[in-house]
């Protein structure tokens, strides 16, 4: 039996081996490569827009940029880039899954890495070693396990009251100042530069666990996470914008949410314009009708926004996104930026 244990330690160290390094924008200036790709045609065209657009949101000045995150692009490589886009004042509010701001970005600066693997491996396999995987991405399921007990030993030491999951991500990242491993995530550099981090769908991650486990300790003195309030927030960036834009990674419920605050704004009484500036990076098909894939230009027919700025990027974000955000990095033009402060209205 211990011989067998052994073998399974062993196996489970060759399959978590090769850690996936994150792509740093500073390091290499695609600026060339994207004006290059400007007179060609298909995604490579679509790319080139996207980063014209993305700079044009970064020039104007009344434009509140927010960025979406959908999927599992922070496991994959591109976490350095949105922790990037913040620090060099290229984003002012973010909204996301849980899983991409607790699962993957908390989880790192604990001091915990994904790894390269294979699509092909055998799952039973990977369950048998209690490993994760995402596509060709491994996790080591105990180290996400800790990573929900550390989520929900931080909720253990909050006042028992209702918490938006941008005012409980906050919290969190307090708890790095002092306790990170790994220092400069995604949380930490958004809390020291007051970038709010809204996730309308949080419990559907690490973190929802973790405040389960919290709550089961605590069953009549317990924080819970108020979804109502937090759009109402959201909604209040909105309003205090002169204009926006939206950078978004993939769909699902953040792309829909940020969408939505335009007509929230309207039905409360409030005189607002649609998203001036967008741009979503996706493989989903439009066909399906579902609201990850819908279009721009169908968001255009609820109001929601403008289409005379939009492009869609039909690939997978890690292959264009490092392009159009170098670009923007060596543009330079976040130089000339005041940066919003949004976390400090509430």
């Amino acid at each position: 039996m211990s011989e067998n244990k052994n073998l399974s330690s062993n196996r489970k160290s060759d399959l978590l081996s090769k850690e996936v390094e994150h792509i740093d924008i500073t390091s290499f200036d695609a600026r060339n490569i994207v004006s290059s790709m400007e007179k060609m045609s298909f995604v490579s065209r679509e790319t080139a827009n996207a980063a014209n657009i993305f700079n044009e949101m970064i020039r104007d000045k009344d434009c509140t940029i927010f960025l979406t995150l959908a999927g599992s692009t922070s496991a994959a490589g591109c976490m350095h880039i949105y922790r990037d886009l913040v620090k060099y004042n290229m984003v002012d509010a973010i909204v996301a899954t849980g899983a991409s701001i607790i699962d993957m970005d908390f989880f790192e600066a604990l001091g915990f890495k994904h790894y390269q693997g294979s699509q092909y491996q055998d799952d039973t396999e990977l369950r048998n070693n209690y490993v994760d995987r995402i596509y060709d991405t491994y996790i080591d399921e105990e180290e996400l396990q800790m990573c929900d007990k550390t989520i929900g030993e931080i909720a253990d030491q909050l006042e028992p009251k209702s918490y938006t999951s941008r005012e409980f991500i906050r919290e969190v990242g307090k708890y790095l100042k002092t306790n990170a491993k790994k220092k400069d995530s995604l949380i930490e550099v958004a809390y020291d530069n007051n970038v709010p981090i809204f996730c309308p769908a949080f419990t559907d991650s690490s973190a929802g666990f973790g405040l389960v486990m919290h709550q089961e300790r605590n069953p009549k003195n317990h924080i819970t996470i108020d979804s109502i309030r937090e759009f109402r927030e959201l909604t209040e960036i909105k309003i205090k914008s002169k204009g926006s834009g939206l950078f978004m990674i993939g769909g699902g419920v953040p792309k829909n949410f940020i969408q939505d605050t335009v007509i929230c704004a309207e039905l409360l009484g409030k005189d607002v314009d649609m998203h001036k500036y967008a741009i979503q990076i996706t493989v989903a098909d439009s066909r399906d009708g579902a609201c990850s894939s819908s279009t721009l230009k169908e968001a255009s027919s609820w109001g929601k926004v403008d289409i005379t700025k939009e492009q869609m990027v039909f690939a997978e974000a890690t292959s264009v996104l490092p392009l159009i955000a170098s670009d923007a990095y060596h543009k330079g033009e976040w130089k000339n930026r005041e940066r919003k402060n949004f976390s400090k209205i509430f």
